[in-house]
């Protein structure tokens, strides 16, 4: 693909039921700022997806539309073949798409078994005052294998507060899979990991992705070029290129205002 070819590629080719999210025209402002203007991208059904572009790009207005958090200005947006365009959050939730924050997102004073149990029982129901024992005996075996699952075994019984930093990142990946969810929005997964911390991020996104879709918003180009199949590139609210990390780096356009190389 040429850099031409590239910078405008738009959505990838092929039939619209490979889709999981169609994203047509996408435009958010508030008042007299643009922060989105007319992006159109697919994702694929079990492909990890890389957002990336400098600070100010558009990726956390993008990643609040596509979580439910607000609805776009203009466009439309598919799930699952679905226009969930302006639809209210919750709803968003239970069609299978969730979202771990850029700022960790948990009870603090609660321990890390009963985060993920609570997360667990949010996805089954909204008003349930008696829960039958049998189904808390469900939901707290369902938290323990979460928290197996992020590498946080034999942690359950620990209040979230005491764990370190990178612990309480896995935490909200294991609170988020407790929705079962289809697409998986992760902002800045790695934000203030350790390295040895930021390679268990990696390799723990890398298994997730054989069950679901996955979006990373990452700042970290050598995790977001190691375990994404596809890139998307905003700047200043615009789409700018769309490839494979082999395109994206070989994209003079992206290299100009995002990879700082003339």
């Amino acid at each position: 693909m040429t850099n031409a070819e590239s910078t405008r590629a738009g959505p990838p080719p092929g039939p619209a039921d490979t889709a999981l999210v169609q994203v047509r025209g996408l435009g958010v402002r508030f008042g007299g700022i643009v922060a989105l203007d007319d992006v159109s991208f697919d994702v694929r059904r079990g492909e990890v997806c890389g957002l990336i572009g400098p600070n100010g790009a558009g990726k956390s207005t993008f990643f609040n539309v596509v979580s439910g958090a607000f609805p776009p200005s203009s466009g439309r947006l598919k799930f699952q073949g679905q226009d969930i365009t302006g639809a209210p959050q919750h709803s968003f939730a239970r069609l299978g798409i969730s979202k771990s924050f850029q700022i960790t997102n948990v009870f603090q004073q609660l321990t890390a078994h009963e985060n993920v149990r609570v997360s667990a029982q949010m996805r089954r129901s909204r008003y349930e005052l008696f829960t039958p024992r049998a189904s808390l005996n469900e939901l707290a075996e369902r938290a323990d294998a979460l928290l197996e699952r992020v590498g946080l075994a034999g942690l359950g019984a620990r209040p979230a507060a005491d764990l370190a930093h990178g612990q309480q990142r896995a935490l909200e990946v294991a609170m988020a899979l407790a929705s079962e969810p289809v697409l998986l929005l992760m902002d800045e997964p790695t934000a203030g990991m350790s390295p040895e911390e930021t390679r268990v991020m990696m390799d723990l996104i890398v298994e997730l992705a054989a069950e679901r879709s996955v979006i990373i918003v990452e700042h970290k180009m050598k995790l977001v070029m190691g375990i994404c199949e596809r890139l998307l590139v905003l700047h200043h609210g615009e789409f700018l290129a769309e490839g494979t990390p082999d395109e994206i780096r070989a994209n003079a356009d992206v290299r100009r205002v995002y990879l700082g190389q003339s």
